[in-house]
């Protein structure tokens, strides 16, 4: 009868070794916070998109209201000028019980049951890839109607757009950052673990042993304990990415930008503890080769 077969122990015995038995930790710590800068990233990309998509192609026409000057005339005036305009696809008169709605949040039930002068709006969506020219529409406008005015979202939106680029920039610094850390982290556990053994080396050494052979034990050690760190930070990133998505949509839309995570995204998650030990067996194979030719 076969004995069972015991766990290969390499010659280093590294891993009995309690002094890097912080690095797991750490670097979980460390994937953590690369999945939320990632994951955060990925979504503002998504969600500059949206605006874009939901914002780039729209106008609204507000009327202002004017003592002895009825609004319904005036609105009809304007959205039958907007129907004229090459380049605009519709044109939608909004009802006042509709603008009410949107300024009850702001002024209370109390003041708009008051009779307080409301604008009168119009929304415009536009055609794709329309070339209009905002200004002149605006002075046509106000010379049919006076008191119209066009709000055109583009040039918020275009600073919008850029405050999401800088914040995807700064996730994309925190990542490389991290990743830095954990380069580091590796550098001075596969250090320590040298310098611990460092007898142990010279006699491989002189039995025969070359460098590669000695660095392949490192490499094996840093890599399950960063495979290890890697797959309990990307698991509780995902948990609270996931934790997140379902707040925002119990709050409702309109409060709180979606998290625009598309299934593409998530499969990055799983791959980033593969990465973390990509990333340690390089760093540990680099560490060790530079320190052993230190030694000779």
């Amino acid at each position: 009868m076969s004995r069972p077969r015991k766990k290969a122990v390499s010659d280093l015995q590294l891993e009995v070794d309690k002094s890097a038995r912080f690095l797991p930790w750490a670097l979980a710590v460390m994937v953590f916070l690369a999945a939320l800068a990632l994951s955060g990233a990925l979504a503002l990309d998504g969600t500059i998109e949206g605006w874009r998509r939901g914002v780039s192609s729209k106008l609204t026409v507000q009327i202002a209201d004017r003592p002895g000057q009825p609004m319904q005339p005036r609105l009809q005036a304007a959205a039958e000028i907007l129907r004229g305009v090459p380049g605009i696809a519709e044109v939608q008169i909004v009802e006042r019980s509709a603008v009410e709605a949107l300024l009850q949040p702001w002024l209370g039930s109390a003041a708009l049951q008051s009779d307080l002068p409301l604008p009168g709006m119009i929304d415009v969506t536009l055609q794709d890839n329309a070339a209009l020219s905002v200004d002149a529409v605006n002075a046509q406008l106000q010379t049919a109607v006076p008191g119209a005015r066009i709000d055109d979202p583009k040039p918020w939106l275009d600073r919008l757009v850029q405050l999401g680029r800088l914040l995807q920039s700064l996730g994309g610094s925190i990542v490389l950052l991290v990743g830095m850390a954990a380069a580091a982290m590796v550098i001075f556990a596969t250090r320590a673990g040298l310098s611990a053994r460092r007898d142990t080396i010279e006699l491989l050494h002189l039995i025969g042993a070359e460098d590669g052979y000695i660095a392949r034990q490192f490499q094996r050690h840093v890599a399950a304990q960063a495979l290890r760190g890697g797959i309990l930070g990307a698991g509780l990133a995902a948990a609270l990415l996931i934790g997140i998505q379902l707040l925002a949509g119990g709050i409702g839309t309109g409060l709180l930008p979606g998290l625009q995570l598309l299934w593409w995204h998530w499969l990055l998650l799983p791959l980033l503890p593969l990465a973390a030990a990509g990333l340690a067996i390089v760093t540990a194979r680099w560490t060790v080769l530079g320190e052993l030719r230190a030694m000779l």
